[in-house]
């Protein structure tokens, strides 16, 4: 019989030898790294009302929302949450990947096709596989080859009995672009699919009050269209969770099906009452959000006029490619080092090792400005070596 820890050892062993080695670390420096985007996980009041209700019980949910671990501030949340975003209903989960993940398993099934965006996140990937559905991969942001594989669907079963669902992302973490969301509808009325978008890293920045993406790019009765809008309380509203937005009756079946709602202990009482509050701000913040994007598009024409490479990025993540993994973790610990807390993404999380630099409103013109001269000083550094 095999010896379990030499297996591990051996696993261990190929990760460090293709500098794929992953260690939990303290985080420190200024921040280029994390989804608080708007800064109010360290928002003053923020803090401040939650001291104001820190004498509320109890500190532990005790159990899932279907037994006991419901609050009224749950309840409370998820229609104010709606209403922000011109939904029906919303149901409240643990966390973003619980959402993705649990909605996938509960609207898929063996005999359904789902087309996914190539780079979408795990936790999608992960619903559609646990679900048993027929995935279909379709190139990154390459609605073409969409719709191809949508007419090669209609080919193999004319009568429509397969039910079809599409997912994308509205804005990719790792890559900072975004699909054309016009003509993802118009695909939708076309093939009149099942469609499911995340707005977890779009939600907070972009559109009327920072309502998300699709609110920037498309009229009310299209956004009323997409059938499950995933969100996260885990980026822009500085907290954790997940939220999924859908219609009334959308949400019931979620609740009656989703095994990952089911069974999960509920949220923090607290989360709900914080995000209550986290959402008035977010609507205020128009100033913020401007400096923000504002930010993002000096630090992206910086890099280029400085001969760095980045994706074609449309938002405040701006990913800097680098040629290998000991490229990528050499120009991570140097920067790191200097107190800019920049991290390394290689495989398998991404195809291209590179620094995924994010953006968030806590940041100065000055932290800009002296992140591109640390990159500047790297790179020097590196091609002496």
């Amino acid at each position: 019989m095999a010896n379990h820890w030499e297996e591990v050892q051996k696993k261990l062993d190929s990760i460090h030898e293709k500098q794929l080695f992953r260690e939990t670390r303290i985080y420190q420096g200024i921040d280029f790294c994390s989804n608080d985007y708007m800064g109010l996980a360290t928002n003053p009041s923020m803090l401040e009302f939650f001291q104001s209700q820190k004498e509320i019980y109890p500190f532990g949910s005790t159990a899932s929302r279907l037994v006991r671990g419901n609050a009224s501030s749950m309840d409370r949340f998820e229609n104010e949450f709606a209403n922000f975003v011109e939904g029906e209903a919303a149901l409240l989960v643990s966390t973003g990947f619980t959402a993705n993940f649990g909605l996938l398993d509960s609207i898929a099934a063996p005999d359904c096709y789902v087309f996914t965006d190539r780079l979408n996140h795990a936790s999608i990937l992960d619903g559609i596989r646990i679900s048993g559905a027929q995935k279909k991969y379709y190139n990154h942001l390459d609605l073409n080859h969409l719709r191809s594989l949508l007419e090669k669907a209609h080919l193999e079963d004319p009568t429509g009995k397969k039910k079809r669902i599409v997912v994308t992302e509205s804005l990719f973490s790792m890559d900072g672009d975004s699909p054309d969301l016009k003509t993802l509808l118009s695909l939708k009325k076309e093939f009149g699919f099942v469609l499911v978008l995340d707005e977890a890293h779009a939600f907070g920045i972009y559109g009327t009050r920072g309502k998300g993406l699709v609110f920037q790019d498309l009229d009310l009765s299209e956004i009323q269209s997409i059938d499950y809008r995933v969100y996260t309380l885990g980026k822009s509203l500085g907290l954790e969770g997940g939220i999924i937005v859908t219609k009334k009756i959308g949400r019931d079946h979620l609740v009656n099906v989703m095994r990952s709602f089911i069974f999960s202990t509920a949220p923090l009482p607290m989360v709900s009452k914080l995000a209550s509050f986290a959402l008035s701000l977010l609507a205020t913040m128009d100033k913020e959000r401007e400096n923000l994007l504002s930010l993002a598009n000096l630090l992206k024409e910086s890099l280029k006029q400085n001969g760095f490479e980045i994706t074609n990025s449309t938002s405040h993540i701006i990913p800097l490619l680098l040629d290998t993994e000991k490229q990528a973790l050499f120009y991570a610990g140097y920067l790191q080092d200097r107190g800019l807390d920049v991290r390394a993404i290689r495989p398998p999380t991404v195809s291209t090792p590179r620094l995924r630099i994010s953006l968030n409103a806590k940041l100065k013109l000055e932290d800009i400005h002296r992140l591109v001269e640390e990159l500047i000083l790297v790179r020097k550094q590196w091609n002496s070596l």
